[in-house]
């Protein structure tokens, strides 16, 4: 883990979780090795490739220091318990309040407050960790 001069706030711990969850999206996919298609690639005219739903994902690679941060973060969430895990992903993956509320059947300023604990108690042990 980095050295930190300044304590944690949950402001940091919150902006953490979202750059990790942006780095994991920009992760390249996992494809099983040993299967392959062999079917040809279909050739398709200018026309009909403005009329289909598929479009090329260019993503950038994430450097190594934002995997080891993403990592770092993940390591975090063992300290929460696992519907608090499902929150605080939701909320870094930036998932409206409301399908939070409709995920676990509570009111939105319920969600609201159950974020917030997770994200102070992360900041408390943080900043404890940093102590010793």
């Amino acid at each position: 883990m980095a050295e930190r001069n300044t304590p944690w706030t949950p402001d940091d711990v919150a902006n953490r979780f979202e750059d990790a969850a942006v780095t994991a999206r920009r992760l390249p996919s996992a494809n099983v090795q040993g299967y392959f298609n062999a079917w040809p690639t279909i050739v398709r005219c200018q026309w009909e490739m403005l009329a289909t739903d598929e479009r090329v994902v260019c993503r950038f690679p994430p450097s190594p220091k934002d995997v080891e941060d993403m990592l770092e973060v993940m390591l975090w969430v063992q300290w929460l318990e696992v519907e608090q895990r499902h929150l605080v992903w939701m909320r870094a993956k930036r998932y409206g309040w409301r399908d939070i509320c409709t995920r676990f059947a509570i009111g939105r300023s319920t969600a609201w407050r159950h974020w917030n604990q997770a994200m102070a108690l992360m900041a408390e042990k943080l900043n404890d960790s940093r102590k010793k």
